[in-house]
């Protein structure tokens, strides 16, 4: 608006100017600055470094130059911009590890694959490579559009004529506003192909041309999975493949082996590479490294990783894909310039994008050169009127004043053109030979013929293409090589077994009743005193032995809770230390605790348990039904779901040889039958009945027994007998079962526990006010199951019996 003084000032709001400007902003960087033109594959400062060297004269057959040279050029003609933005732009155009067909030959440190600097462009030196004067060729004939460059003083390309699709063949990277961009390397050959075959079926499909292109093809070579994202991407310019290194396992010295890496993922830092792996020796992440050595030299790419004897070569191999970049997913964004706009592009429409270009190329280039050919034939032709009748035309040119007046006369009086005319009179008096009119002739000739052809390829698009198809033969003549990246259709599983990240070594393992857990090594138990196992007074152990790191430790509680640990990943400490809790990981509830753990050397293994409850249910259970889940570090899992809300579990055992189930209650009914009337049960189940409860009572205990078993019995009195399973008939699950003590009106015994370990062991029992009292059960006689056994202890002064304590281990 103008305001009453006549300023010009607007007000306008904020959000307004901020999104206007941004807009601006970001249309520029899109389209000048950051993405790649779908017809050449260049970014601005790419086209322009390629064309201010061209135009110097910095081409491949003539003497290296000063990079600097080159970069101010660039950024005094064609690039207003920082000369370093412009100096590493140059340098990726000579880096052989991110371009397939570098355009700039550099000599100097132009950088490494290790991430290392290039020299400052005042030491290197740099000139166009061969191929790119392909990109350059027929410039000069209008074969693309140019337009004044920022100050109006010269003229650059919005795009160069490219003679090869650069956009596949070099690929490209960048980040714009909204956009960002990659674009993977792609083989020359097999680009070239797949146009001369688009160029003669328009309508082929994508597969037709994945007959020729098969995938990007790195400079790093390399092993690329996964034939359905590559499709995926050339079909809509989105698409996750893997891309991991290529490598081989070679035995040496001593018997043992090394991984030798020879080729690595596209634009993987190889020195960063050999760090991370050197760091997974020294932190034991992976077992069996003994040393990781970058020999890399002017020969090639060469990473060794020495292992040591005995390693497990194809498993540490599957570790390090996994961890480190010896393996990546490499993830195609195909963003390109198309009609001044931002696009994902497939294969085929950057194919057909560039097929365009070379047509509109080639016209122009034919036009030039049919309009240079007239001019020229328009020429000759005078030239030979002129000898015809030279007596006249050298009278008409004596007689004449001065060269714009013989030029007159010579039109007047015998019907040149301005152009013939000028053409005569700047003939060399040499020319005048017969030799020269055959010439002449000789080149009318020519001339007719190339006029001939160039309008027959104007005319004719057929003819027109057979032109673009001869000249893409030639560019694989001269420069096409074979694949280096190895194409596989399927992404390889990797199967990473414990031992290579685990050291496996035995260790002393223990668990408590209250939930803690600890592993040792032998030294430091074997250090200690047996009873130094750094648990709390009343804490005890429910598994006590040697195992080894490459072991699986299960723990059920007795709210059907089951916490699972691989041996290695628990904590190691002192055998006098106390241990980790689980609490600290796995939530428990305050009356929740461990009554049995088992180690596994294999899960998969065919292992059955049998588990029971305080409530009178009983159920067997595969391991496999109850394998840990992924979030075992952080929850339990159930093997066990209740019906009664106060029930808990009083048995779990692994089923092994026995065949018999032997169940007794509080009130001493005992009942027998065989296991298999129990059926197997998933852990959302409950599973079967157990006993006949009746009068409050509850099960007190339940065994794996077989005929000949002994029992042994303990009440709350403190009285023990041993008796023969065989004095009690078999029967059938969910009785009653048959009593096995007297039952007294005053004061009756009440079994606390009962077990089978009749000459196994000793037995300790721990009463109420934490008095511990040892027998012998081959001490006491074996009793009929009417007997109430014999009195071991004083319930007045000892306290009530709690437990029994068998050898380190403790059955309740």
């Amino acid at each position: 608006m103008t305001t009453e003084n006549g300023s010009n000032i607007q007000e306008l709001s904020l959000e307004a100017v901020m999104g206007e400007r941004f807009g601006r902003y970001s249309k520029y960087i899109i389209q000048e600055r950051a993405l790649p033109d779908i017809r050449d594959g260049l970014k601005p400062v790419q086209r322009r470094i390629l064309f201010a060297m061209n135009e110097d004269g910095n081409t491949f057959d003539k003497a290296f130059r000063k990079s600097a040279k080159s970069v101010g050029n660039v950024m005094g003609n064609y690039h207003p911009h920082g000369d370093s933005s412009i100096y590493e732009a140059m340098v990726r155009l000579s880096q052989t590890w991110k371009l397939r067909e570098p355009l700039i030959e550099m000599h100097g440190n132009n950088g490494s694959m290790d991430g290392d600097s290039p020299a400052a462009m005042r030491y290197t030196e740099s000139r166009l490579s061969k191929i790119s004067s392909e990109m350059l060729k027929d410039i000069d004939k209008k074969t693309v559009d140019m337009v004044l460059n920022f100050d109006d003083t010269e003229y650059e390309p919005t795009v160069l004529p490219a003679r090869f699709p650069n956009l596949l063949v070099n690929g490209a990277t960048g980040i714009s506003a909204g956009y960002a961009t990659e674009i993977p390397p792609h083989n020359l050959t097999e680009t070239i192909e797949a146009t001369i075959y688009l160029l003669s079926h328009p309508n082929a499909t994508l597969e037709d041309l994945m007959q020729f292109v098969k995938g990007p093809d790195f400079p790093t070579g390399g092993i690329l999975q996964g034939i359905d994202g590559i499709k995926k991407a050339y079909e809509t310019g989105r698409g996750k493949v893997i891309l991991r290194s290529r490598t081989k396992i070679e035995n040496i010295r001593g018997g043992k082996q090394q991984i030798v890496v020879s080729e690595i993922p596209y634009e993987v830092n190889k020195s960063i590479l050999v760090k991370r792996i050197d760091e997974l020796r020294l932190l034991k992440k992976v077992e069996g490294i003994s040393e990781v050595r970058d020999e890399s030299d002017r020969d090639g790419l060469r990473i060794v990783i020495e292992l040591k004897k005995n390693s497990n070569s194809q498993g540490i191999l599957n570790y390090l894909f996994k961890n480190t970049d010896l393996q990546i997913s490499y993830n195609f964004n195909m963003v390109a310039i198309n009609n001044k706009r931002p696009e994902h592009v497939g294969l085929k429409t950057i194919l057909e994008a560039y097929v365009e270009h070379q047509r509109n190329v080639t016209t122009r280039r034919t036009k030039f050169d049919l309009e240079k050919a007239l001019r020229r034939k328009h020429i000759v032709d005078g030239l030979i009127k002129a000898l015809s009748i030279l007596d006249e035309v050298i009278e008409t040119i004596r007689s004449s004043k001065n060269k714009s007046d013989a030029k007159i006369n010579l039109v007047d009086k015998f019907e040149f053109t301005e152009a013939q005319a000028e053409a005569i009179v700047s003939l060399q008096l040499y020319r005048l030979t017969n030799t020269d009119v055959t010439s002449l002739q000789k080149e009318a000739a020519e001339l007719e013929n190339n006029i001939a052809k160039f309008e027959e390829i104007l005319s004719n698009p057929k003819k027109l293409d057979s032109v673009i198809k001869r000249e893409l033969k030639s560019i694989i003549k001269n420069y096409g090589n074979e694949r280096l990246t190895e194409i596989q259709e399927k992404i390889s599983s990797l199967k990473i077994e414990t031992e290579v990240m685990v050291a496996q070594e035995d260790i002393m393992l223990l668990v408590s009743h209250e939930g803690y857990v600890k592993r040792s090594s032998l030294r430091s138990f074997k250090a200690s005193e047996p009873d130094e196992n750094g648990l709390k007074e009343e804490d005890y152990p429910v598994l006590n032995e040697q195992a080894n790191t490459l072991d699986h430790l299960l723990m059920f509680t007795n709210k059907g809770n089951m916490v699972y640990r691989p041996v290695h990943e628990i904590s190691d400490a002192r055998w006098k230390d106390t241990g980790e809790h689980l609490s600290q990981s796995v939530g428990l509830d305050a009356d929740e605790f461990i009554i049995v753990a088992y180690t596994f050397k294999d899960l998969n293994a065919e292992n059955d348990f049998i588990i029971a409850t305080k409530h009178g249910y009983v159920k067997r259970i595969h391991l496999a039904d109850i394998k840990p889940g992924r979030t075992y570090k952080s929850r339990a899992s159930r093997f066990i779901k209740f019906k009664i809300d106060d029930d808990q579990v009083i048995m779990v055992d692994l089923i092994k040889h026995n065949t018999e189930v032997f169940s007794v209650t509080n009130t001493g009914y005992g009942l027998r039958y065989k296991i298999d009337e129990i059926p197997f049960s998933g852990p959302q189940a409950i599973g079967v009945k157990n006993m006949d409860l009746r009068n409050d009572d509850f099960v007190a205990a339940v065994n794996l027994v077989k005929d000949d078993t002994v029992l042994s019995v303990l009440t709350q009195r403190g009285s023990f007998k041993n008796m023969q399973l065989s004095d009690i008939s078999m029967s059938t699950r969910a009785r009653r079962g048959v009593q096995i003590l007297r039952e007294l009106k005053n004061n009756p015994h009440r079994i606390v526990n009962i077990s089978n370990i009749y000459e196994l062991a000793h037995l300790v029992i721990i009463t109420d006010k934490n008095e511990q009292i040892e027998i012998d059960p081959t001490d006491y006689p074996i009793s009929d199951r009417y007997s109430n056994g014999k009195f071991v202890l004083d319930v007045q002064t000892q306290g009530t019996p709690q437990k029994y304590i068998i050898k380190d281990l403790i059955i309740e």
